[in-house]
This record gives structure tokens, C-alpha cells and sequence, in this order.
């Protein structure tokens, strides 16, 4: 499963003040049963707008994590707050279908 968010830096911010705040909180996130770890994308040609990516075995284990949430991350997240507005884009099933060049495995594979 993933969950995906579009992160939009405020101005005379930068990605990579969010970046940092994003690593803080992901290796703690990671440590929660199902977690199997995040991504954040820079977007070509706007590089004050990023899409997160977060990737869990299942829905259910990441809303247990979000029930109850470290203390630790809920501060990191407040503090990265007023430098940023995150939109959720949505939750996503992993991929029914994943076609990849030749001789190129897909995780599954």
C-alpha cells in the first residue's frame, strides 16, 4: 500500500529544510511494524513542490502507527509545519500491473 502526499515548500524555505525534517521522522516512522519506507521526489522544474511516498505491507498497519503516534514525530511534523502545506493526494493499493523493460526484475520477481 501506498500513501502519497504533494508537499509545496513556502517561500524563503527550501526542499531541503523539509528533506531534513522528512529523514527525521521517516527512520522513526520505519520502525513501525508493516513500514517498508518512504520516498520524496522533487518535481522537474518546481523544485519547491515534492511528492512524498510512503509504502506499507498493509492500510491497516499504518493507521494503527497513526493511532498512536511518537511524540517525537508529532513534534517534527509541527515544526516543519509552517514551511510547507501538504495536500494528500490519496491511498493506493500496491500495483496489479507493473511492466518493466527487459531483463530489468520487478520487486516481486
Amino acid at each position: 500500500m501506498k500513501f502519497l502526499f504533494e508537499v509545496r515548500v513556502k517561500e524563503g524555505h527550501t526542499a531541503e529544510e523539509y528533506a531534513e525534517a522528512w529523514v527525521r521522522a521517516s527512520k522513526i516512522i520505519q520502525q513501525a511494524p508493516g513500514a517498508r519506507g518512504t520516498e520524496l521526489h522533487r518535481k522537474i522544474g518546481d523544485p519547491n513542490t515534492l511528492i512524498a511516498i510512503a509504502s506499507w505491507e498493509s492500510k491497516e498497519q499504518r493507521d494503527a502507527m497513526e493511532k498512536e503516534p511518537s511524540p517525537e514525530v508529532d513534534d517534527i511534523i509541527r515544526r516543519a509545519a509552517p514551511y510547507v502545506e501538504i495536500t494528500p493526494i490519496g491511498e493506493f493499493e500496491d500495483p496489479e500491473w507493473v511492466v518493466m523493460p527487459p531483463g530489468r526484475k520487478t520487486r516481486e520477481s
